[in-house]
């Protein structure tokens, strides 16, 4: 509305004339288009009306809130609609997942020749509980380590010729290149060395280096990969540990893939 009128005391000023009850209809519509200051009162109710309803629509439109969106529904956006990859998330093959191979200059030897390898912290924690079963009368034997792609690639398809085995076989006791923990530095296989009939044998679970296993791995941070009925579909491998004991390994294993400790 103009400032001019934002006083509405001009109003006060202006002489508005009584209403004369018996005056002739004729002789009142004829003063009522002549007289000047009924003319000038009309034109500022006019204007007045006009800028009211320009003030209450600018007034609602200000308070009327802008539409909001559900914050469950804001962040139920899948990887495809938003347009992000998530790397974090690669699907299964066979029910393995997909692991990066560590950096062998990053390992230290854990075996006395030194050709079994893995992650410095993963083998501080084994050479202790290791050494730790000895002095409980187990010997604790360290079968495998650290795996290079190359050497699973033979364990996996050259292992499955050899016996004629199907596919999805092989893969529920050996992972596909490039899907085995053994590539991480953080997985190893255990045996009885005082049975050594036993290894990567099922009725492993029987030897008394298992059952202190059972008791005592979980301090050391170590558990078991595929106990029975795991949710990945593997088979049973009572032999099978692996390293979750920092940061770096408890997301290798368990980031992003709804699988329970």
């Amino acid at each position: 509305m103009s400032e001019e009128f934002d006083d509405l005391s001009v109003l006060d000023d202006i002489d508005i004339p009584e209403v004369v009850r018996d005056e002739d209809p004729e002789q009142s519509e004829k003063n009522t288009g002549s007289n000047p200051k009924q003319r000038l009162l009309l034109g500022l109710g006019g204007i007045l009306i006009v800028g009211f309803g320009a003030i209450a629509s600018r007034q609602f439109f200000q308070a009327t809130p802008d539409p909001v969106v559900p914050e469950d529904l804001a962040s139920d956006v899948s990887p495809s609609e938003s347009g992000s990859n998530d790397t974090e998330t690669s699907e299964q093959i066979l029910g393995h997942f997909p692991y990066p191979e560590a950096e062998v200059s990053e390992l230290v030897a854990v075996s006395a020749d030194g050709r079994l390898k893995l992650r410095p912290a993963a083998a501080e924690k084994f050479l202790q509980m290791q050494a730790d079963a000895r002095q409980a009368g187990i010997n604790l034997a360290l079968l495998s380590a650290f795996r290079t792609i190359e050497e699973q690639q033979y364990l996996f398809f050259d292992i499955k010729e050899q016996r004629a085995q199907d596919t999805t076989k092989r893969a529920e006791v050996s992972a596909p290149p490039r899907y085995s923990e053994h590539h991480t530095g953080y997985a190893i296989d255990l045996g009885d060395g005082n049975l050594p009939a036993t290894h990567l044998q099922e009725n492993f679970e029987n030897t008394a280096a298992f059952q202190w296993l059972q008791n005592n791995a979980a301090r050391y941070s170590f558990e078991l990969s595929f106990p029975r009925d795991n949710p990945q579909g593997i088979a049973y491998e009572p032999w099978h540990w692996r390293f979750v004991g920092d940061q770096d390994s408890l997301e290798t294993f368990y980031k992003s893939r709804n699988l329970n400790p």
